[in-house]
């Protein structure tokens, strides 16, 4: 029996094709064959919400393979990803298939393996079931909410709020989660408190810290010790009574593993252990998932990266025990497995966790077979799966109060300490901490009650501020999108990554700060549409979401729900005046944008003419501050206020900031305010010679600059060194659209800024490696791929072209700036590359001209033709 079968990629499909032998054909799909066109009318709630799918041109070649090979098949096989969007691939390439009839009588089967290994495969083969409709139309439900929500709202936006990217169903709300945040430090008013630590020692002599806990009979918290003075008598106090333990009581307690990894606290572990950003950790996840080459086969590493479940299958469990008992010993393996359930919202447990496929893979032994990322990761797995089937960490926890008597005031002391008096899991393991506490533990000496202690040093008084909420990283913030359940493990990182491609916010030492234009996206979506940025009512959308793949909703039914009010809210804005616009944005974003004054003063009343009124102004490229008395008062600051020259700025009234001398070149290095934003300049221009200058990168803050950062940037590009292959070399730089490493005409992104001046040969030959070998793919671009409508009608496209990739729209043909990436190309990237090169008028119609001039002596010649014949005859 002849039986075709298709996966995802091509790196799985020869894997498997070798597992399953002849009688098997495997194909890749390359991720999804078609999607709806990036236009209006794709989703037609007037047709019953009838959705128009295409199929991308790069798939289409590969789908007729695929025709071709079902119509001569006894079977078809369909192993997509065990997951949503696996059950919808499967689909889509049964859907294709049907509509050019190359299925027949032939059986359909659904099969889904979690880690590809010979043995994981087999057994799938051995499980067939059917596509599962709710699965399928819960996708549905999704992709039509996310286009609604996308072409409805944008353009709102664009007409609206100029410079405005894009709106969407589940990354306005994570927006507006960092802006929250945003505006909670700006509010936040410090509160001033003192901490008094008295050093003693026990009458043996060991030394110890305890501090004060009550005075005069009330119990002090953090906060109640307010001022100096208070903080002062205190001290006094307590230097002069003398010292008693009055009680010591010790309790012992258990530390409990955490359980495997999930996809979003995989994420969040990589971020805060590995530095990875959430999308790199899943292209390496990934990357593990398809496997290495181990004795001539190719083997899955790891088990399916996208998953929320926790479980384990029981031989897996049973194969870690046996790892703990053979490497740490009986005392360390627990009476019997731990189980574990998921807490967060929304949760789906069908899969298991990700995990290592075989537990006897050790990370050391991995390692010589994978590159650095791929291996600290493994390892990050690895021990995280091995620690979760390990004994409690079984620790003891001594509080020691101490009576202080003697000077006329009761007070007392407080001394804690924890003891780990068998480290369990913690041998293996330790989850990472987003506030970056001090975790290690502290041991108390030997005390009873009775004991006299003596000061062994002074009491420290100590001042404190109360200090903001942080920032969120991007491991908080997906956690944070976990607990709300808003949105799904599969879409994390790709939201994170469309706030940063917006420009929507960026990270500043490894937290996310929203930029202007994040924040007014925020504030007009909570004027104008604020149920569709409410958390509660996101979350409530997942969760009818999931009840559609229950088979318990309807999915047209909440598609109609939905759109009713939604509509109606997007006509409410039609007749929506810019002034109405303003005033809501000043309301909203009044502390940020006019921040209180030292002296009390107005804060919008313009400091030019003096009786002018600041305001939030839209312009053609975006919004800034003006006057209200314009024109005659032309006084206008951007939102933030860099590089103005106002007090407080970053520059001097030339807009112009010294940073240092280059001790290179001994030419002085300045910041500067440019047309495009701040950047840096080596020196000043020499007759026509232009001196070296560089943008600031996405990210980098112009106020935090100094001259170590300005003399990094104007050393790009850098010299990475020659390609172990070719010989040529490999530069480090930072383009338009961020940081990247090219070779030979060849550009691979980099995660951040930063990875430019630290990348190393190995890293860069991956990167561009994987740029080479990336075809298709969920969400991948292809040449030719549709990007979006322009504003002023007709499709923009991108394409691969002979002398490098480009953006159409029309007539138009624009090449892609240097370091641009046409796989991830956006419609708001495209646009403007497009203006620019309609600005700079046709280059081709010269030419044309040339060319008709040629074709005339072609006339001439025929005519003289002409009237030698007829002298002829």
């Amino acid at each position: 029996m002849n039986s075709v079968v298709i996966v995802e990629s091509p790196a799985k499909a020869k894997t498997i094709n070798k597992y399953l032998g002849s009688d098997y054909e495997v194909f890749a799909s390359y991720g999804h064959v078609r999607d709806l066109p990036a236009k209006d009318g794709s989703v037609d709630p007037d047709a019953d919400f009838h959705m128009l799918w295409e199929v991308d041109g790069k798939s289409a070649s590969r789908l007729n393979e695929i025709v071709r090979a079902v119509k001569g098949a006894d079977k078809l096989i369909l192993a997509t990803d065990p997951d949503r969007e696996g059950e919808a691939i499967s689909w889509h390439v049964l859907e294709v298939l049907r509509a050019k009839k190359a299925i027949k009588d032939q059986p359909i089967e659904r099969v889904v393996f979690n880690a590809i290994t010979k043995q994981s495969i087999l057994d799938a083969m051995k499980k067939p079931r059917e596509i599962d409709v709710g699965l399928v139309d819960a996708y549905l439900a999704r992709r039509a909410l996310d286009y609604l929500v996308g072409f409805n709202l944008s353009p709102v936006l664009w007409r609206k709020l100029p410079g405005a990217r894009s709106a969407g169903r589940v990354q306005s709300v994570a927006l507006r989660l960092v802006c929250d945040r945003e505006s909670e430090i700006e509010r936040f008013v410090p509160r001033e408190y003192w901490s008094l630590i008295a050093h003693l020692a026990t009458p043996k002599g060991d030394a110890f810290e305890a501090r004060i806990s009550a005075a005069d009979g009330k119990k002090l918290g953090r906060l109640d010790i307010a001022d100096e003075a208070t903080a002062t008598a205190l001290k006094k106090a307590v230097e002069a009574s003398d010292l008693k333990v009055s009680s010591v009581e010790a309790k012992p307690g258990r530390r409990n593993p955490q359980p495997p990894f999930t996809t979003s606290t995989l994420q969040q572990e990589a971020s805060r252990k590995l530095g990875l950003a959430p999308n790199r950790t899943m292209q390496i996840a990934q990357r593990l998932y398809e496997g290495v080459d181990i004795g001539g086969e190719t083997v899955g590493l790891i088990t399916y990266m996208r998953t929320d479940g926790v479980d384990m299958a029981p031989e897996a469990i049973t194969a870690v025990r046996s790892l703990i008992g053979s490497d740490y010993g009986s005392r360390y393996v627990p009476e019997s497995p731990r189980k574990y359930t998921v807490k967060a919202k929304n949760a789906q447990e069908a899969h298991e966790a990700v995990r290592p496929t075989d537990p006897t893979r050790s990370p050391k032994e991995m390692a010589k077979r994978l590159d650095e990322d791929q291996a600290r990761l493994y390892d990050l797995i690895w021990k995280r799966t091995v620690a979760s089937q390990m004994e409690s960490a079984e620790v003891e926890r001594t509080t020691v109060d101490i009576a202080a008597t003697g000077s006329g005031r009761a007070i007392e002391l407080r001394a804690t300490g924890t003891v780990v008096t068998f480290d369990g899991f913690l041998a293996l393991y330790q989850e990472g901490r987003d506030d970056e506490e001090d975790d290690e533990t502290k041991r108390l000496p030997a005390m009873a009650g009775g004991d006299a202690l003596r000061r062994d040093g002074p009491v420290s008084s100590t001042q404190h501020f109360t200090e903001p909420p942080p920032r969120y990283t991007e491991a908080a913030l997906v956690k944070r999108m976990e607990e709300l359940g808003i949105g799904r493990p599969s879409t994390y990182a790709a939201t994170l990554g469309v706030l940063r491609d917006r420009e929507y916010v960026k990270l500043d030492k490894k937290r996310l700060v929203p930029d202007d234009k994040g924040r007014l996206v925020t504030a007009f979506l909570q004027s104008f549409f604020k149920r569709y940025v409410e958390y509660d009512f996101t979350a409530g959308l997942e969760e009818q979401l999931d009840k559609i793949s229950n088979n318990e909703l309807d999915w047209k039914e909440v598609l109609r729900a939905f759109w009713k009010e939604f509509t109606g809210a997007v006509d409410a804005t039609k007749e929506l005046r810019v002034t109405e616009v303003l005033d809501a944005l000043n309301e909203i974003l009044g502390p940020y944008i006019f921040p209180a004054k030292a002296d009390g003063s107005d804060p919008r009343i313009c400091p030019t003419c003096g009786n002018g009124r600041l305001s939030l102004k839209l312009g053609k490229f975006g919004s800034f501050v003006g006057c209200s008395n314009y024109p005659e008062c032309r006084y206008t600051r951007p939102l933030g206020g860099e590089l103005e020259g106002e007090e407080g700025s970053a520059a001097g009234p030339d807009g112009v900031k010294v940073l240092g001398v280059d001790p290179a070149t001994s030419l002085e290095v300045s910041l500067r305010a440019g047309r495009f934003g701040p950047y840096v300049q080596l020196g000043e221009p020499v007759e026509k010679e232009k001196p070296k200058r560089a943008s600031l990168p996405k990210g980098w803050s112009a106020a935090d600059l100094d001259l170590e950062g300005a003399l990094k940037l104007l050393t790009l590009p850098r010299l990475v060194g020659a390609h172990p292959e070719t010989g040529k070399p490999i530069e480090a730089n930072i383009g338009r659209y961020g940081p990247y490493v090219s070779h030979d005409g060849v550009y691979a992104n980099l995660d951040s800024a930063e990875e430019v001046f630290t990348v190393g040969l190995n890293r860069a030959v991956s990167v561009i490696a994987e740029k080479k070998e990336k075809r298709g793919g969920r969400g991948q671009a292809a040449a030719g791929r549709v990007v979006g409508d322009h504003p002023e009608g007709g499709p923009v496209t991108v394409h691969a072209g002979r002398y490098g990739p480009y953006v159409k729209h029309g007539s138009i043909n624009a090449t892609l700036p240097q370091g641009s990436d046409p796989e991830t190309l956006t419609l708001e990237q495209a646009l403007p590359i497009i203006a620019a090169k309609a600005a700079s008028g046709p280059s081709k119609k010269p030419a044309r001209k040339a060319a008709a001039k040629k074709a005339a002596p072609k006339k001439t010649a025929a005519k003289k033709a002409s009237t030698k014949k007829t002298a002829a005859g």
